[in-house]
C-alpha cells in the first residue's frame, strides 16, 4: 500500500509538470525537447558538474553529452563557465531561462505544501520533513544531488 501511494504522489507531480510543459507547448513558447528537458534537470540537480560528470552520471559517451549541453547552450537554457583551477573544465550551471521554464512545477510544489500546512499539525509536518530527510540521505544512496543533502 505505502508503494502505491508513493507512486500515486510521484505521478500526479510529474503529470502536473508535463500538462504545464504541454500547455507551453500550445502556445509555441516551450523550444525544449523531452531529452533536452531531461538533461537541464539533471545538470540543475547536479549542482554543476563537468561534461564529463554529466556523461558519467546520464551514463552516456562524452560525445553525446558535449552535443547535448552545445545544444541547451544554444537555446540559452544551460552556460559553460571555465574553471579556474583547471582551464581545460568548464562548469555547467542552468540559466534564468532554465529556471523559468522549471520552475513552473516549484508553484504546485509550493500549493501542495501549503496545503499540507493547512492539513497537518506542526508535528506532523516536522514528522514527514523527517522521513522525508531519510529517504533522500539514507534510503537512496544511488544518487547525489550535487552537495545538497
Amino acid at each position: 500500500m505505502l508503494e502505491e501511494f508513493f507512486q500515486e504522489v510521484y505521478i500526479k507531480f510529474k503529470l502536473n509538470f508535463y500538462t504545464k510543459i504541454f500547455a507551453r507547448f500550445e502556445t509555441r513558447e516551450a523550444s525544449l525537447t523531452a531529452v533536452e528537458t531531461f538533461c537541464a534537470e539533471t545538470i540543475s540537480a547536479l549542482g554543476s558538474p563537468t561534461i564529463n560528470e554529466f556523461a558519467q552520471f546520464t551514463k552516456i559517451s562524452a560525445q553525446n553529452a558535449t552535443h547535448k549541453v552545445n545544444s541547451l547552450v544554444r537555446k540559452g537554457y544551460i552556460s559553460k563557465t571555465q574553471s579556474p583551477e583547471d582551464r581545460r573544465e568548464f562548469r555547467l550551471t542552468v540559466t534564468e531561462k532554465f529556471l523559468s521554464y522549471y520552475n513552473i512545477n516549484a508553484s504546485y510544489v509550493h500549493e501542495v505544501a501549503g496545503r499540507m500546512a493547512d492539513r497537518f499539525t506542526k508535528d506532523e509536518l516536522d514528522a514527514f520533513g523527517r522521513v522525508l530527510q531519510i529517504i533522500s540521505t539514507e534510503l537512496m544512496p544511488e544518487i547525489s544531488l550535487g552537495g545538497r543533502e
